[in-house]
């Protein structure tokens, strides 16, 4: 395929909505990763999946019902203590529920494949709107996430014995997460949101020292991952989801440049 259709028109709204869905998502993903509940992300973007299928079912927006399933697995979350264990869980419950309600709807599992493997050629501008809008607030909201979330990470009771609340950061990281979840899930697909979720902070964190480098870089491998899988799905016509996910998987292989495995920033070389 020609590399003028890189430039045709009817793929800037694909294109820009990836690209911001690639820099919320890394910086996401680095939270995540620091507070060691990475795998919460890819139960929540298979919940969102079988939310996607629900609306199918019901002739209802498929946002809202991605949104609704998504919200109600994390109020579930919230009343109990969760394991990395419950969140494999969720990711079986969510999976098979995407193909079982895909089995009473018209083309039922095409629909399905589509949320699981990733739809962006299809994006329209109320995909642009919320992946701009979901990078424009996780950009905003790091600088005041960042540093509570990492004394919750290193020191627990830091925030209760000092009496200061700590349900409005958690709310908004929640709040935040979910959106990731849910948008990455109905525009690139629930496995591809969650390899840009995972890798490219699982990539940087030991590769550099210091939390605000690793993050940098997090963003910079999301972005650069993100560009060459779109260019190279383009020209050869192959489907972005897939080609995303092999794009990050064979970029892990940047690790094997550090010494220090599964390593998370110390605190005395925090910037």
């Amino acid at each position: 395929m020609s590399a003028a259709i890189l430039l045709d028109p009817i793929f800037r709204i694909p294109f820009l909505t990836g690209l911001c869905l690639a820099v919320a998502l890394s910086l996401i993903g680095a939270l995540l990763r620091m507070r060691n509940e990475w795998l919460a992300a890819l139960g929540l973007s298979q919940i969102a999946a079988a939310g996607g299928m629900l609306a199918a079912l019901l002739h209802w927006p498929v946002m809202l019902c991605a949104f609704g399933a998504a919200f109600l697995t994390l109020s579930v979350r919230w009343l109990s203590q969760v394991s990395n264990s419950h969140h494999a869980l969720l990711i079986l419950v969510g999976w098979s529920m995407t193909l079982l309600l895909g089995s009473f709807v018209d083309h039922g599992f095409h629909q399905a494949e589509s949320l699981l493997r990733g739809q962006l050629y299809f994006a329209h501008t109320i995909h642009l709107v919320g992946a701009g809008l979901l990078m424009g607030v996780a950009v905003a909201g790091f600088r005041w996430l960042s540093p509570l979330l990492l004394t919750a990470r290193f020191f627990p009771d830091f925030h209760r014995a000092n009496r200061r609340p700590v349900w409005t950061y958690r709310s908004s990281f929640a709040v935040l997460t979910v959106s990731a979840a849910v948008l990455g899930t109905v525009t690139i697909g629930a496995f591809p949101a969650f390899a840009m979720l995972f890798v490219p902070p699982w990539i940087a964190f030991v590769l550099v020292d210091g939390w605000y480098r690793s993050v940098l870089l997090t963003v910079f491998i999301g972005v650069v991952a993100y560009l060459i899988s779109f260019t190279v799905a383009m020209l050869v016509d192959f489907p972005f989801g897939p080609v995303l996910v092999a794009v990050l998987v064979a970029a892990s292989a940047l690790r094997f440049f550090s010494g220090a495995r599964h390593r998370v920033p110390r605190m005395r070389k925090l910037d």
